[in-house]
Formats: structure tokens, sequence, C-alpha cells
């Protein structure tokens, strides 16, 4: 009986460990922001452009900015806002994206959000694609963004 329990005891364990491995895994952490849910849209076959969109959450007392982001997978990334100005949806290239203290930027599909330009490949649902974030004041941080469907709104996969 005793062996049981702790064999019991082990697979529940090991279990456990995995499934917080999984939940856990797609968030990271750089000096005081935790960069939650990377994520981009699939891309249809020989689509040229593709949006990115994650959220980060300052949880420090002092401001940050998104500078920069980069891919191995495209030409460019840029930092891109989309808003409705007039009754006409406008995309317009942003220079930095603010983290304000004790705060969230959250990019998602209809907002801010990264425009990854000149691909490599059409970004398929499940692939998984580099990316490094550029903070002004927390630095670099490499992040994989998990591809998931055309149509996938923000937040689509949190827990």
């Amino acid at each position: 009986m005793e062996g049981y329990i702790v064999k019991s005891v082990s697979i529940a364990l090991a279990v456990l460990c995995c499934v917080s491995g999984v939940v856990g895994a797609h968030n990271y952490h750089l000096n005081g922001l935790t960069i939650d849910h990377p994520f981009a849209r699939a891309t249809p076959p020989g689509a040229r452009s593709g949006g990115a969109f994650l959220v980060v959450d300052n949880a420090g007392n002092v401001p940050d900015r998104l500078l920069r982001a980069s891919s191995s997978a495209a030409g460019a990334v840029e930092l891109h806002q989309m808003a409705m100005d007039n009754g006409v949806m406008k995309m317009r290239a942003l220079t930095g994206m603010d983290v304000p203290p004790a705060g969230r930027l959250e990019l998602k599909p209809g907002g801010y959000h990264l425009m990854m330009v000149d691909l490599k490949q059409p970004f398929k649902a499940g692939d998984h694609v580099p990316l490094t974030l550029t903070f002004e004041k927390a630095g670099s941080i490499d992040v994989v963004l998990e591809v998931e469907s055309m149509g996938a709104a923000a937040g689509a996969h949190k827990q």
C-alpha cells in the first residue's frame, strides 16, 4: 500500500510540474516586466506581412517604453497603432509604446500591434516564431510567438 501511495504521489507531482510548465511557459520576465501570451495570427499563402500581439505588465514604479522588435522570420518588425479616424480605420507606425508604472501595455488586434513585414514564409497555425523585444529601461528579451488561427482574438489562450 505504501509503495502505491508513493508511486501515486510521484505521478501526481510529475503531472503538476508538466501542467505548471505549460501554463507558465508562455510568459516571460524581464526586470519587473512580464510579457504574456505573445502570439501571431496565421497568414494566407503568399502573404508578405502579419500581425503579432502580446501583453506587457509593469510591476515596477518606473515607466518603461517598448522601443523596437525584431525577428529572423521577417525583414522588419514595426510598432503600429490601428485606430478609427472620422469613421476610417487607419494604421500608423510608432517610434515606441509606453508601459506605465504598475500598468499594462496591451498589443491586440484592432489596436497597438507589431507589424511583421517582408515575411520569410507565411505563418501557419502551430508554428513558433522567434521575436526580440527591446525596452528603454528593462533591456532586450527573446520570446516565442505561438502562431494561432487567422482570426485569433487577443487572449485566446490565456489561462
